[in-house]
């Protein structure tokens, strides 16, 4: 068998193989939704490696280092407090990804849940939606001085903000999916063979929902991040002296004119953050419209 033929049969069966994979994954291997994972990649690497990449602590003051600027030793300079701005901001972006990570899941199977609850019970579906209209009715910041006012301020409070506003949101789109998907004559069919609500979800409900609840998660994870970034920076989000990004913006509102890096660096972070997995939920939105 001649060498083409060899390089012709195993770029066959690349092709192939991307091909069955499922829709969403191949969405996010190429094109916005590569890119995506990339920018995401990126900072969680920075992010996990900062112990590797710097040799200051996050809280460690340094002799004789009040308001640098940026250089070989200190590569976002220092703040007024003689504290490295890149360790900090290394440290500060593990803290949010790991509550958007934590948080956004959990109001994703709390509202997944209730929604699921909601379709199933003509009473607890109009309990859940107005309570769901009660939460939807303020803006996210108003809602998160309310709660932060009987919570106190901190990480724990962006956690619950961000899990009580993902509630409504998962809530509804898996009750909209549950009603839509049990009136299709193969459910209906299946209802009458004997087919239980249990069995009815795991077969024919869940598998429709996966799609579009994966498109919903990766939106809420790139306001998550907005949301804790506008919490800490007005102060009742991840408390001073540690780190988060939005405080880190906030410290730099007041020493701009002597280290602007001070606010590039967290504002870039966000940026990608926010644009990754904005990226991400593009991807899979597009390759399930397409599917």
């Amino acid at each position: 068998m001649s060498t083409d033929v060899i390089v012709a049969d195993e770029t066959e069966i690349v092709r192939h193989a991307e091909d069955s994979a499922p829709a969403p994954l191949r969405s996010l291997l190429r094109g916005q939704g590569l890119a995506g994972l990339v920018l995401i990649a990126i900072v969680a690497v920075l992010a996990l490696a900062a112990g590797l990449l710097t040799n200051y602590g996050p809280l460690e003051q340094i002799p004789n280092a009040n308001l640098l600027g940026p250089s070989g030793a200190h590569w976002l300079g220092t703040d007024q407090l003689n504290r490295d701005v890149f360790a900090r901001l290394l440290h500060g972006t593990r803290v949010d990804l790991l509550i958007a990570l934590t948080a956004v899941p959990l109001g994703a199977v709390a509202g997944s849940l209730v929604g699921l609850a909601a379709s199933l019970n003509g009473f607890a579906d109009v309990l859940a939606q107005r309570v769901f209209d009660l939460i939807l009715a303020f803006p996210t910041l108003i809602f998160a001085i309310a709660l932060t006012a009987v919570t106190g301020p901190g990480a724990h409070a962006v956690v619950i903000v961000i899990v009580a506003t993902e509630i409504p949101i998962f809530g509804r789109q898996i009750r909209t999916a549950v009603l839509a998907v049990r009136e299709q004559p193969y459910v209906e069919a299946a209802a009458v063979i004997g087919a239980g609500n249990g069995w009815i979800l795991r077969k024919h409900v869940l598998p429709n929902v996966i799609e579009p609840l994966s498109v919903q998660l990766a939106l809420s994870l790139s306001l998550a991040v907005f949301v804790d970034g506008a919490m800490s920076f007005i102060g009742i989000g991840v408390r001073p002296p540690d780190p988060s990004l939005g405080s880190l913006i906030a410290e730099s509102t007041r020493t701009l004119d002597a280290n602007p890096a001070m606010a590039v660096g967290p504002l870039l972070v966000v940026s990608a953050l926010t644009l990754g997995f904005l990226l991400i939920a593009q991807a899979l939105g597009r390759a399930r419209r397409l599917g």
